[in-house]
């Protein structure tokens, strides 16, 4: 019997979601999608879950859509490529993707809709799909959002794959690392954040991403209301005590 297409995870409060069909360079067909939205659910709605690392088996992150399974009768069974992306913006806890390799099409989206991007140096990116006669949903919906409309243009028209280092001067990534350090790099980020309060990173990524469809002045009062939550918290309470009395806090999520 295969092994499972996604591999799911939580040690320490960290969840690991592992794209696992290095044969096929991670290739994302139905099973693989309909794993990666259930996993992306679990870390959205389980309170065990403070942030979650999401990285592909082998030499490669992913290079998007099986095309091979996009052919077949089942291609659209299950959540959609969109729903994916969407499920990633409603999680109000970090992700990080820890980009080993290759990165494609809808495995950029998966890292786009990520939070913090650390790739190996031997990673490349790119949006070949013009190259194949298909459009793009992450290009469009998320590469646009991140650099300008004309380097994301110039991605998608050409379908062109920039290297690791170029990707992080267009910051598209946050960090370049030797392929052995990626995932050290990336526990190494999510152990600092989970260090910090889980109710204020939980207010300060939905008053950012929420904020994004609003114009300033709603942009504003959304944050102020969401930091007025976090006031009222006992975790709150507990980063003053803890500062006062010169000691780590003690974080209770509540």
């Amino acid at each position: 019997m295969p092994d499972k297409e996604v591999i799911y995870e939580i040690k320490e409060g960290i969840a690991y979601i592992t794209m696992n069909r290095p044969e096929k360079l991670n290739a994302i067909d139905p099973p693989m999608r309909q794993l990666l939205w259930d996993s992306f659910q679990d870390v959205k709605n389980n309170p065990e879950v403070r942030c979650a690392i999401v990285t592909g088996a082998g030499r490669a992150f992913s290079t998007g859509h099986d095309l091979v399974a996009m052919a077949s009768a089942r291609a659209n069974e299950g959540p959609t490529t969109g729903d994916l992306y969407v499920v990633q913006s409603q999680i109000y806890k970090p992700i990080i993707a820890a980009i080993n390799g290759i990165c494609l099409a809808q495995g950029c989206g998966i890292a786009l809709g990520s939070d913090i991007r650390i790739a190996s140096s031997g990673a490349q990116f790119g949006w070949p799909q013009a190259k194949r006669g298909i459009s793009s949903v992450s290009g469009p919906a998320l590469l646009s959002q991140v650099v300008p409309r004309n380097i994301a243009f110039e991605f998608l028209f050409t379908g062109d794959f920039v290297d690791a280092q170029k990707a992080l001067q267009l910051m598209l990534v946050n960090y370049v690392v030797e392929p052995d350090e990626v995932m050290p790099k990336a526990e190494e980020m999510a152990q600092k954040i989970i260090a910090n309060a889980p109710l204020s990173i939980a207010a300060i990524k939905e008053a950012a991403i929420k904020g994004s469809e609003m114009g300033l002045e709603e942009r504003v009062a959304f944050a102020q209301a969401k930091r007025d939550e976090v006031l009222k918290t006992e975790d709150a309470k507990e980063g003053v005590r803890a500062f006062a009395e010169k000691r780590a806090p003690v974080w209770q999520g509540r």
